[in-house]
């Protein structure tokens, strides 16, 4: 089995900085795309960022000029670096990865189990 383990939230002011990370271990064999998704209190799951295995990267609106996704494809890690965080940003963040744990088995998704953002002065 994939796990997926997500670090890195915590209480920021607004216009602060965070980094989260995301690190995918266990039985993998490829990792195609990993990303970001975050949930506010009675709202759904939302797309922040993605990256493929090449480096293409894709953004919400919301967040595009503030937010910066990255990985390490050697350490299986996917970081979401913050910047200019606003109140609006407050959520649980989760960290999604494709995998494939055996080259006989299809893709499927991962999630890490959350790490909370709370941007508040």
């Amino acid at each position: 089995q994939v796990q997926v383990v997500e670090t890195g939230g915590g209480l920021v002011q607004p216009g602060g900085s965070l980094r989260l990370s995301c690190a995918a271990s266990g039985s993998i064999f490829s990792i195609n795309a990993m990303g970001w998704y975050h949930q506010a209190p009675g709202k759904q799951r939302e797309l922040v960022a993605t990256i493929t295995s090449g480096g293409s990267t894709n953004y919400a609106d919301s967040v595009k000029g503030r937010f910066t996704i990255s990985r390490d494809n050697a350490k299986n890690t996917v970081y979401l670096q913050m910047s200019s965080l606003k109140p609006e940003d407050t959520a649980a963040y989760y960290c999604n990865v494709k995998a494939k744990p055996r080259s006989w088995i299809r893709e499927s998704d991962y999630w890490g189990q959350g790490t909370q953002v709370t941007v508040s002065s």
